[in-house]
């Protein structure tokens, strides 16, 4: 193996564990994946918990989501395998793909307005959200195409009535989405919760804010939280890199 797909092994693991760090989990039902070839990807075992995962237990699966040899005995989620490989397969330049189903996630995924422009959070997206309808467990051939259709150039894509979908080229820009996608979720929920009026920032500030996310100087911030993010976990035992 070399040493990049080891990288990649170890920062998908890392992101496992910063899920289940953060409690964005859901027993063994989301997933997580990462591009580890021009036709393979890596994706976790449907047996484990996220405190469990490590980058050698991750398993590889094709565009198609088919084992790749070696991993045949492997328990997989199938949704998991259909959403991820059909990601990777429409759009090659995605690094890394995370699927949440927490309280937030799934009760702003059942709001007929989406996500709203109420936070900085939020507004990180510059409206880069794409929608894509319940259809029940993901397992159709016919899914994957509604999928990467809705998702597009976005940076996300909220699945309705289920949860969330981040993607990025790589482990940093991946995670920073997630965890501002969340974050925004939860503001959303808790300010509406109140039942008071809320207020929209101007169309230009909710523009200017997506043009300031997409700075080179956010980028480097996305890389510190990522290494601060990591430094949290290895204070926990780095066994997830083995």
């Amino acid at each position: 193996m070399s040493s990049n797909e080891i990288s990649v092994r170890q920062e998908l693991a890392a992101i496992f564990r910063l899920l289940a760090h953060y409690r964005m989990t859901d027993l063994i039902h989301t997933h997580a994946s990462a591009r580890q070839s021009d036709h393979t990807l890596l994706i976790n075992r449907y047996d484990l918990m996220f405190e469990e995962i490590t980058a050698s237990s991750l398993v590889e699966i094709d565009e198609s989501g088919a084992l790749m040899p070696g991993y045949e005995d492997a328990e997989v989620n199938n949704a998991g395998c259909n959403i991820h490989s059909a990601i990777h397969e429409a759009f090659p330049e995605i690094g890394f793909v995370v699927h949440t189903h927490t309280r937030a996630g799934a009760a702003v995924s059942a709001q007929a307005n989406g996500l709203l422009p109420i936070s900085q959070q939020a507004l990180m997206f510059g409206g880069a959200i794409g929608y894509h309808d319940f259809e029940g467990f993901v397992l159709s051939k016919e899914e994957r195409v509604s999928l990467a259709r809705d998702l597009a150039g976005n940076k996300a894509l909220i699945l309705r009535n289920h949860g969330l979908i981040v993607v990025g080229a790589n482990a940093y820009e991946t995670y920073n989405r997630l965890w501002n996608l969340e974050r925004a979720c939860e503001i959303q929920i808790a300010a509406m919760s109140g039942g008071a009026e809320l207020v929209l920032p101007a169309k230009e500030v909710q523009e200017l804010m997506g043009q300031q996310a997409q700075s080179e100087r956010q980028l480097q911030i996305e890389k510190m939280a990522w290494n601060a993010s990591l430094r949290l976990i290895e204070g926990q035992g780095a066994d997830y890199r083995t």
